[in-house]
C-alpha cells in the first residue's frame, strides 16, 4: 500500500518539471534545454584534479565537457566565472532531511509493554526493517535551502529511529524537480542504532547490551528464516534479508560504541559505515584497527563560560580538553589513514557546518581530504561515482560556485546548481560600493560612509560631527538612501535614488518638502596604509591555531600521558602476605618479570630490574572484587524480560570510567562485572583487570571461566514496582527457572536432530550452564529461596558456584557447604530493605567456619575503594585471623571465580597482580602506594602529587583560553556538571 502511495506521489506532484511522457494539461508543452557554459573559472574536477581558467559545459542536468579548451555551442548561456572556484556539490550520507516523522505514541500506561504490538512482524517493535524512507517523504524547501547554502546538493535520508531503523533513499536538493527526478535510488541503505524506537513502548531492550544482543539475534533469525523452515510469516525478517545487500549504516555515536558496532560487524561478516561522535581521536589506534569507514559529524562544542570561578568548578577537565581537542579530530583521522565522510546531521544550525569545516581545515585537515570526504568518497561508497562526487563528463550538474577557496573564512558560496537547476545564494560580481564619499545635494555637503557586508550594507551620514539617521537599500544597480533631517521640531526625510557611475553615486533626490533635485556622492581618496599597519591588519585577520592539549589514556583527569608498560620490578625487604600456606614472610624480596612473579626470597638481585625499597611496607596480592558494577556503559540491567541470558557485560565494558582509577587507588586489581538483579536470569558477566588507559578488549580476561548472574527475591518478582511482569512472587521465580531450563533441554535435542534449527543465543547460554561450561553467581538474601535454587540446580545436574550478598547464609551454611557453593557477602550492610532484616555482621565468619568458601564484595563503586577495610571487619566480627580475613578479598574470590591458578596470592608463576601498602593492609591507615597488574604499574601514589599539579595547571590554562574565547565574541555555553553514574543491582534505566 505504501509503495502505491509513493507511485502516486511521483505521478501527481505538481512542480515545474514533469516526466517527458506525462501529459501537459495546464499549458503548452515546451522544453528549454539550452547548453550552459561557465567560463574562466578554477574548477576542481575532483579532490586532486584542479583546472585553472577552465570551462564547465552542461545541458539537461548533466555535464558534457570540462576543461581549458571546451568548444562552446552557439546559443549557449555563458556565465563568466572569472575569479570564482567551482566544486562538486557536497553529499551528506547521513540525514533525516525530508522524512515525515511518525506520530508519537500518545498512549499512557503505568505498566510496561513486554510483547510486540504488530502481528506478522518480528517479536520486537524496535526492529523496523520494513520501514522505507521513500514511502514517507515530505520535501522541505526551507530545509533544502539551508543545506544548499552550505554546499550540499545530495543527501541520503532515513529515519533515525529504532534498533534496526529500515531503509534510506538517495535524493537531490532540487526545488525545481519532483520526487520522480530528485530520487536517485529509493532504497540504498539499511540503518542500525543502539537506541530504541521513540514510537514504541515495548520494554526490551532497555540497555546498550540488550540492543547488541537483539541485533545479534536478528542476524541469526534472518539466516534461519531464509532457509524456509519457519512455520509463520515474518515480514520484518523478510525485509531484513532483502536489505542485506544495501549499504549498512550504523549510527554508533561514541568512540567505544563505534568499536562495539564493529565487533558485531566482524562477528557476522558485515561492513558497516559507522557514524561516530567526533571523539574518535581518543581511541585512534583502535578506531584505525577496525578498518571501517566512518561518518563524522562537524559539531564542535562551544566554549564554556567559566568567568564565574564557582560555576567553572562544575566543568570537568575532560570537557574542557574536548573543547580544545575536537577540531583536531579530522586531522588525526586523516594522519592515520582512517577513511571517513562528513555529515551535517549533528549541527543544530546547518550554517555551523561550513564554519566548522573551515575550522577543521585550519586545524590541519588537508583540503583534498576534506573535499573527498564530501564528494568522491560518499559517491564511491554508494556506487554513484559516475553521477555524483565529481565534475567529470556524464556526472550530474551538481556543483557550487564559490568566490574563492571554499575553506577561506571570507569566501562565499554564490550559487549551488542541482541537476542543472540554478540556485542563487549570493549574487556574483556585485559592484562593491563600500567606501567614504562626499555627498552633495541641495547645495549642502555631507560625509557618507557605506560599510558592512555586500549583501547587507549599512550607511552613515554626518555633517560637522552631527549624525543623520540613514537607511540604505542596494539592489544592483539601484541605490536608495533615506536620510533623516536635523530638524528638532518636526520629522523630515531626504529620499535619494540613483546608480553607480565610475567613482560616482548619483541620481534624483526628493527633499523633505517634496521638491526634487539631483545628488552626487564622490568617493574620497583612500589613504594608503603604512607597511606596519598592513602587517598588523594581516596578523589580526589571520586566525591562530591553538596548541592541542595532549591526549591521555584515557582522555580525562588522571589519564596517563603514555599507556603504561610492563616492567621488571624487584621489591626489597617487604612484609609479603603470600596468601599461601607459607603465610606472611618478613623482610622478603619479590621479583616480577614479563608480567609474572618469578622469584620470592631473600637477597634477590636482578641487574635489569627497577628496585623498589619496600622496607616497613606490606606487599599483597591485588584485591579481587567478586561483585562489581563499575566500568559499565549504558545500563547494568536488561530488565525488559524476565530472562536476559543473551546479553553480556563484555559488550559494554567502559574503559573510561574514573572508578577504575579510584579502585586502583584502593588496591583493587580485578573486578567481576555483574549484570544487575532485575531478572531471575540475568546477563553474562565480564571478568576484567583494571588496566587504566587500556581498551575494553585489553581489560577483559578472555581465558577466565565464564559466569552469569541469577537473582532471587524482591528485585526480580517486582511486585512492588508495578511492572506487571511475570514473576510476581517468589514461587513464580522458581517456575521461571524450571521453564527456562526445560526449554533449554528441548532446544538441545532440537539442535542435535535438526540442522535447520533456529539458533537462540539465550538457549545456548542456558545449555552452557547445564553443561558446566558457564557458572552462576546468584543475588540472594532469604534462606528459603537459597535452598530452593540449590535443589533446582541439583535436579538439572549442575551446581550454583556463588551466592552473592547471601546475608542469611549463616542460617544454612552447612547445606551450602554440602552443595559446594561459595558465599560472597557484605561485611556489615543490613536493614536497607525488608528481606535483609536478619543480616548479621558475623555472617562471613560463620559461613567460613562451616567450610563455605567466603569472599567479601562491594556491589558499590565507593565501597570497592576500601575493600581492605571491609575485610578487616571480619577480624572484629568473628575473630578470624588477619590472613584469613585478607584472603576474603584476594585468594577466596579468585577461587570462586576459578582464576586462583593465576591470581589471588603471591606465588611463583602467578600473574604479577600485586599491591604495595604503606602499612598493614587491614589497617584504616594503610594506603595503596603502588598497584601493579601483569607487571605494569597502573597506580603510583608517589606520582599522584605530580599528577594533581598537572591537572591543576591544565585546568588553569584551559580556563584562561576559554575566557579569551568568550572575550573574542565566540559562542559560549553555560557550565555543566558531568554526572558519573553509580550502578547498583537494582538500577533500572532506559537507554
Amino acid at each position: 500500500m505504501r509503495f502505491i502511495k509513493f507511485l502516486l506521489l511521483l505521478c501527481f506532484t505538481t512542480t515545474l518539471q514533469a516526466q517527458d511522457y506525462f501529459p501537459k494539461n495546464d499549458g503548452v508543452k515546451q522544453s528549454f534545454k539550452n547548453h550552459v557554459a561557465i567560463t574562466n573559472a578554477t574548477i576542481y574536477v575532483s579532490s586532486t584534479q584542479k583546472l585553472e581558467k577552465a570551462t564547465l559545459l552542461f545541458k539537461e542536468g548533466k555535464i558534457l565537457e570540462v576543461g581549458t579548451k571546451v568548444a562552446i555551442p552557439k546559443n549557449a548561456t555563458v556565465i563568466d566565472g572569472t575569479g570564482k572556484t567551482i566544486y562538486a556539490s557536497f553529499i551528506d550520507i547521513f540525514s533525516e532531511f525530508g522524512i515525515q516523522k511518525p506520530t508519537a505514541n500518545q498512549e499512557r500506561s503505568s505498566s510496561a509493554q513486554y510483547d510486540s504490538s504488530r502481528e506478522g512482524y518480528y517479536w520486537n517493535d524496535h526492529i523496523k526493517t520494513d520501514y522505507n524512507a521513500f514511502e514517507n517523504l515530505n520535501y522541505e524547501t526551507k530545509s533544502a535551502e539551508k543545506l544548499r547554502a552550505v554546499g550540499f546538493g545530495t543527501v541520503l535520508s532515513h529515519l533515525n529511529d529504532g534498533v534496526i531503523a529500515g531503509t534510506g533513499l538517495l535524493w537531490t536538493l532540487n526545488d525545481e524537480g519532483n520526487n520522480a527526478t530528485r530520487v536517485l535510488n529509493n532504497k540504498i541503505s539499511q540503518h542500525f542504532t543502539f537506541s530504541r524506537s521513540k514510537f514504541s513502548r515495548q520494554s526490551y531492550p532497555s540497555s546498550l547490551m540488550g540492543s547488541m544482543a537483539l541485533i545479534r539475534q536478528v542476524y541469526h533469525d534472518g539466516k534461519w528464516y531464509a532457509q524456509g523452515t519457519s512455520k509463520t510469516k515474518d515480514l520484518a525478517l523478510e525485509s531484513f534479508n532483502a536489505n542485506k545487500n544495501l549499504i549498512q549504516i550504523f549510527n554508533a555515536g561514541d568512540k567505544l560504541n563505534s568499536l562495539r558496532a564493529n565487533k558485531i560487524a566482524k562477528e557476522f561478516g558485515v561492513n558497516y559505515l559507522i557514524k561516530g561522535d567526533g571523539n574518535e581521536f581518543e581511541k585512534i589506534k583502535e578506531i584505525k584497527n577496525t578498518g571501517a569507514t566512518y561518518i563524522i559529524p562537524l559539531d564542535f562544542p562551544d566554549a564554556y563560560d567559566v568567568s564565574d570561578p564557582y560555576l567553572a568548578q562544575q566543568v570537568s577537565l575532560s570537557d574542557m580538553k574536548f573543547w580544545n581537542q575536537a577540531p583536531f579530530n579530522l586531522k588525526i583521522l586523516a594522519d592515520n589513514n582512517v577513511p571517513f565522510v562528513l555529515t551535517a546531521y549533528d549541527n543544530k544550525e546547518a550554517k555551523d557546518f561550513l564554519e566548522n569545516l573551515r575550522k577543521a581545515v585550519l586545524y590541519g585537515l588537508p583540503k583534498d581530504k576534506a573535499i573527498a570526504a564530501l564528494t568522491e568518497t560518499p559517491a564511491k561508497l554508494m556506487n554513484q561515482s559516475t553521477t555524483l562526487g565529481s565534475l567529470k563528463k556524464g556526472a550530474l550538474a551538481n556543483f557550487i560556485i564559490v568566490s574563492g577557496d571554499i575553506f577561506e573564512k571570507d569566501s562565499k558560496i554564490h550559487e549551488n546548481w542541482v541537476q542543472g537547476n540554478r540556485n542563487i545564494l549570493d549574487k556574483m560580481n556585485v559592484e562593491d560600493i563600500r567606501g567614504d564619499y562626499n555627498l552633495v545635494f541641495n547645495n549642502k555637503s555631507f560625509d557618507l560612509k557605506i560599510s558592512g557586508e555586500l549583501e547587507k550594507l549599512e550607511a552613515k551620514t554626518s555633517k560637522d560631527s552631527v549624525d543623520y539617521g540613514t537607511k540604505l537599500k542596494y539592489s544592483e544597480p539601484w541605490l536608495n538612501l533615506v536620510i533623516k533631517t536635523n530638524d528638532s521640531i518636526k520629522s523630515g526625510y531626504y529620499r535619494l535614488t540613483g546608480t553607480k557611475t565610475l567613482d560616482y553615486l548619483e541620481g534624483k533626490a526628493v527633499l523633505e518638502n517634496g521638491q526634487e533635485t539631483t545628488w552626487r556622492a564622490t568617493k574620497k581618496e583612500v589613504v594608503e596604509k603604512s607597511e606596519d599597519k598592513k602587517k598588523d591588519d594581516k596578523e589580526e585577520k589571520e586566525p591562530t591555531v591553538p596548541t592541542m592539549v595532549p591526549v591521555t589514556f584515557p582522555n580525562l583527569a588522571y589519564g596517563n600521558e603514555q599507556k603504561p608498560k610492563q616492567e621488571t620490578l624487584l621489591f626489597k625487604n617487604a612484609t609479603v602476605w603470600t596468601g599461601e600456606k607459607v603465610g606472611i614472610l618478613k623482610e622478603t624480596d619479590v621479583l616480577i618479570e614479563n608480567g609474572k612473579i618469578v622469584r620470592i626470597g631473600k637477597n634477590i638481585s636482578a641487574t635489569n630490574a627497577k628496585k623498589i625499597d619496600a622496607t616497613g611496607k606490606h606487599l599483597t596480592a591485588g584485591i579481587i572484587d567478586e561483585h562489581s558494577h563499575i566500568a559499565i556503559s549504558n545500563g547494568v540491567n536488561e530488565g525488559g524480560q524476565n530472562s536476559s541470558a543473551e546479553v553480556t557485560i563484555e559488550d559494554v565494558v567502559n574503559s573510561d570510567d574514573i572508578n577504575i582509577y579510584r579502585n586502583l587507588a584502593g588496591g583493587v586489581t580485578s573486578s567481576n562485572l555483574l549484570h544487575g538483579s532485575a531478572n531471575p536470569i540475568g546477563g553474562r558477566a565480564a571478568f576484567i583487570k583494571l588496566k587504566w588507559g587500556y581498551s575494553p578488549d585489553e581489560m577483559i580476561v578472555k581465558d577466565a571461566p565464564k559466569y552469569i548472574k541469577f537473582a532471587l527475591g524482591e528485585n526480580v518478582k517486582q511486585s512492588n514496582w508495578g511492572s506487571g511482569r511475570f514473576p510476581q512472587s517468589r514461587m513464580g521465580v522458581e517456575q521461571v527457572y524450571e521453564d527456562y531450563f526445560t526449554r533449554a533441554l528441548e532446544y538441545k535435542k532440537e539442535k542435535a536432530s535438526n540442522k535447520n534449527f533456529r539458533y537462540d543465543i539465550e538457549m545456548e547460554v542456558l545449555n552452557e550452564i547445564i553443561s558446566k561450561k558457564r557458572f552462576i553467581t546468584c543475588h540472594s538474601y532469604v534462606q528459603s529461596e537459597i535452598n530452593m535454587l540449590m535443589k533446582l540446580a541439583e535436579r538439572y545436574n549442575f551446581k550454583i558456584q556463588t551466592f552473592t550478598h547471601i546475608l542469611e547464609g549463616y542460617k544454612l551454611a552447612d547445606k551450602m557447604a554440602e552443595h559446594g557453593v561459595g558465599g560472597s557477602t557484605f561485611a556489615d550492610w543490613w536493614a536497607y530493605k525488608y528481606e535483609v532484616n536478619d543480616a548479621i555482621p558475623y555472617n562471613a565468619a560463620l559461613m567460613q567456619s562451616q567450610g563455605v568458601m567466603v569472599s567479601i564484595n562491594s556491589d558499590d563503586a565507593e565501597m570497592s575503594r576500601r575493600l581492605n577495610q571491609e575485610a578487616s571487619k571480619a577480624v572484629k566480627y568473628g575473630n578470624v585471623s588477619e590472613e584469613v580475613a585478607w584472603n576474603f578479598v584476594t585468594l577466596n574470590p579468585a577461587k570462586l571465580l576459578q582464576v586462583d591458578n593465576k591470581v589471588g596470592s603471591i606465588k611463583v608463576g602467578k600473574d604479577a597482580d600485586v599491591v604495595l601498602w604503606s602499612d598493614n593492609p587491614l589497617s584504616i591507615y594503610a594506603k595503596a602506594e603502588k598497584t601493579i597488574i601483569d607487571g605494569t604499574i597502573f597506580y603510583d601514589l608517589e606520582k599522584e602529587t605530580t599528577t594533581l599539579e598537572v591537572i591543576q595547571k591544565q585546568r588553569s590554562e584551559l580556563i584562561n583560553t576559554l575566557i579569551e574565547a568568550k572575550n573574542k565574541g565566540l559562542k559560549t555555553q553555560a557550565p555543566k556538571k558531568k554526572e558519573v553514574k553509580h550502578y547498583h543491582c537494582d538500577t533500572v534505566e532506559e537507554f
